[in-house]
């Protein structure tokens, strides 16, 4: 049922890129000329980070219709080339904070609470590309590596105005809620996937 709604999503998140007219050639690439369809599944998530093959899958689709001649699909059965990657490791590392003091009161003492604003965020990935009439790989990795430094939304303190762990809600929201930081990522790795695949051939 979960790989039948992601399979809908993206295909959804497709034919709205495509209608917006995303196939305009872009950057060279070395592929081989008879590479005119790609298929790009949605992304094996093998981390405990929610959704973000999500999110990396349809950055992928969107940067492929974009910057390359390429006609994209999710059905692997559709295209002349397969482009499936899986997510292996997902760190994120709090790299500056901000703290907020609530004054003293004369029922409570003065509290301070440190939430992390900019987060490094690194993700690991195997990704391969398959000629799918002979089965030829036309690029693999077993270590993609992507790495940038990402501003956080405001984020608001706890109920109680303590914290134990001050950036263990921020790292857990840069991936569970709506940051604008988490799509800006999406688009940045995907960026370096394609061009990495297209071009370094």
């Amino acid at each position: 049922m979960k790989q039948r709604i992601s399979s809908v999503f993206l295909l959804g998140m497709a034919a709205t890129l495509w209608g917006c007219g995303y196939h305009v050639a872009g950057h060279s690439n070395a592929l081989p000329k008879s590479i005119e369809v790609i298929a790009v599944p949605a992304m094996e998530n093998k981390t405990t980070s929610y959704r973000i093959e999500q999110k990396l899958t349809a950055a992928t689709i969107h940067e492929l219709l974009a910057k390359t001649h390429f006609h994209v699909v999710s059905d692997p059965d559709a295209g002349d080339a397969v482009l499936r990657g899986k997510v292996v490791g997902v760190e994120v590392t709090p790299l500056v904070f901000q703290t907020t003091t609530t004054p003293a009161t004369s029922v409570s003492p003065a509290t301070s609470v440190a939430q992390a604003t900019v987060m490094l965020v690194t993700v690991k990935c195997e990704v391969t590309l398959t000629e799918r009439g002979t089965d030829k790989v036309l690029y693999h990795t077993d270590n993609f590596v992507f790495r940038n430094e990402y501003q956080l939304a405001a984020s608001q303190p706890s109920s109680n105005g303590t914290s134990s762990n001050p950036s263990a809600a921020s790292v857990e929201s840069f991936f569970q809620e709506s940051d604008p930081a988490v799509d800006r990522m999406a688009q940045d790795f995907a960026q370096k996937l394609v061009a990495a695949v297209t071009e370094n051939y």
